[in-house]
């Protein structure tokens, strides 16, 4: 089966002679940048501004409570720029496997471009695998869902499709998993029992010498429409078929079930992408445009959001479209920085990550960037820094330190034409 044949092609005012868009490399470093810790660099740069006062112990209602607020993520329903970092990955992949995917089935042809592409998915879920512990521990303590594991599942079913499939489908699809994740979470009927921590641990001391499994069994009463935490569908197909390690118990917030919107966050990110090689359009339009439909999905995501919560650990389908209505907003900002002004120098510590993401991801997890930082700044230098100059200034410091070391480790990969592609 060949590709679709497609009326878009690649604008040469979008995207450089090398056939990538330096606002998304951009972006997708930016984005790795708060995924590997700029949440704590955000929080000590808070410390600092309150005397080195945690933000909890400031002034009820203040600025600095309220920042601190959007770097912790919502306990389960609800919103904060803590919430938007993964989803703005998972986006950004789908954008960039456009113009991957379309190169590669463009020389060699669509099928060997989805033999590749289910390639790269397998590698990038099996360093999932390895990021979590890999086989360090009893196979019981494998997590076969996480972050990565998220990211090669929907970039492999998002590319998959878009490689077969037109652009009025790939619309149709997106709207049809979003649907009918609603329907599922809405009318699937569920056992009448929360199997969150919290819920567990009350039960079983009502319940004394009892486990968790035979109260489960023991529930005969059901509910449709739960989007409780602990007692929906996703959660319980999670605790019944989901084996080994689950990152919240009894279930995993990138479980089983709440894959398949996050693969329509992906496909939303390669209508993006299909939009941004329209030669048809200036990018100054393009920019226009991005902003118009991130509004829109901001809109009607939370719209939707009045009757089915905006719950990040479900992956709710207003979720995926609020997300992708700030993620949409966030290229629009970069497109039009970068590619449209042509402001770039600000950027390169960014492209420098977003070139490399897997590889400075990987190495977060083998390195620990904030203890080699602490043998330069920490002990009695950040002591002095914190009595001598500025309550919090240490911290902050060291935060500060353990950043340029990444982005340093990501200069010298780039410098040596280091990359890791999965």
């Amino acid at each position: 089966m060949s590709a679709p044949s497609r009326e878009n092609s690649t604008s040469g005012a979008a995207v450089g002679a090398s056939g990538r868009l330096l606002s998304l490399d951009a972006l997708r470093g930016f984005d790795m940048f708060w995924i590997m810790g700029a949440d704590s660099l955000g929080g000590a740069a808070l410390a600092l501004a309150t005397g080195g006062k945690p933000p909890s112990e400031a002034a009820p209602h203040s600025l600095a409570v309220a920042l601190a607020d959007q770097l912790e993520h919502v306990p389960w329903e609800g919103l904060h720029f803590e919430d938007l970092i993964f989803p703005t990955f998972v986006f950004i992949a789908g954008v960039s496997l456009v113009f991957s995917l379309s190169k590669a089935a463009e020389k060699d042809g669509a099928a060997t471009a989805f033999f590749r592409l289910i390639r790269r998915a397998l590698l990038l879920y099996l360093l999932g695998i390895f990021y979590y512990g890999g086989f360090h521990t009893p196979i019981s303590g494998i997590r076969l869902m996480g972050v990565l594991q998220r990211i090669a599942l929907s970039y492999g079913v998002a590319g998959g499709l878009f490689l077969f499939f037109r652009t009025r489908a790939l619309i149709g699809i997106t709207a049809g998993i979003l649907l009918g994740y609603w329907a599922l979470l809405a009318f699937t009927p569920v056992r009448d029992i929360a199997i969150d921590k919290a819920s567990v641990k009350a039960m079983l001391a009502s319940h004394p010498g009892a486990t968790v499994q035979e109260l489960f069994q023991a529930t005969t009463n059901y509910v449709t429409g739960s989007f409780a935490e602990g007692k929906n569908v996703v959660n319980h197909f999670d605790y019944q078929y989901l084996p080994w390690r689950k990152w919240d118990g009894n279930f995993d917030p990138e479980g089983v079930l709440s894959t398949f919107p996050a693969a329509a966050t992906c496909l939303i990110g390669v209508l993006t992408g299909i939009f941004l090689r329209n030669a048809t359009l200036t990018p100054a339009k393009k920019a226009v445009r991005l902003v118009l439909t991130g509004l829109a999905l901001l809109v009607l995501g939370n719209v939707w959001g009045q009757s089915f919560p905006i719950i990040k650990k479900l992956w709710t389908s207003s979720y995926v479209l609020v997300a992708a209505g700030w993620s949409t907003l966030a290229l629009a900002s970069f497109y039009w920085i970068i590619d449209v002004q042509g402001w770039k120098r600000w950027c390169t510590p960014f492209v420098w990550v977003g070139l490399n993401p897997i590889t400075v991801y990987m190495a977060g997890n083998l390195i620990d960037f904030e203890q080699i930082a602490s043998r330069f700044v920490g002990g009695n230098v950040k002591a002095f820094l914190d009595t001598s100059i500025a309550p919090g200034l240490g911290a902050f410091v060291l935060s500060v330190a353990s950043a340029l070391l990444m982005f340093a480790i990501a200069r010298f990969l780039h410098q040596k034409k280091i990359y890791l592609r999965v």
